[in-house]
């Protein structure tokens, strides 16, 4: 299952090179993810479990700048364990041209112990990585 957002990119989002900052487009890769969780995991799920990055990486493939619109894309790559990869790509709405791509690794905790818990079934139905390329 796919999910995506759309932003422009405004003052604030940019570096003292007028591009988007890299930290900017790490925010929007976890508000994405973050999106895409509480709009597909229904409310019983979420409660059980938190998930917390374990690994980014990302690939700057071309410069974002003021007044660009951007297309947000994220789907699960995998799920072994309580380990799950998720992809996050970024291109220009007008142009198509890519900006970003990232795949991070998060990990899923019990939200009372906040230890690493296998990611049930349930969560793996509702986001169908098979289904993804």
């Amino acid at each position: 299952m796919r999910f995506e957002m759309i932003k422009k990119v405004e003052q604030a989002d940019l570096d003292e090179l007028e591009h988007v900052n890299n930290v900017r487009y790490l925010q929007w890769i976890q508000d994405i993810s973050r999106a895409h969780w509480e709009a597909a995991a229904p409310e019983d799920i979420r409660k059980t479990g938190i998930w917390v990055v374990r690994q980014h990486l990302v690939q700057y493939k071309s410069a974002a700048k003021l007044g660009d619109t951007l297309q947000l894309r994220t789907f699960i790559k995998k799920s072994e364990g309580a380990i799950s990869t998720r992809v996050v790509e970024m291109k220009d709405l007008s142009s198509g041209k890519p900006i970003v791509r990232s795949e991070t690794e998060w990990c899923l905790l019990d939200r009372q112990t906040h230890r690493p818990m296998r990611i049930p079934e349930e969560i793996r139905a509702v986001f169908s990585p098979k289904t993804e390329s």
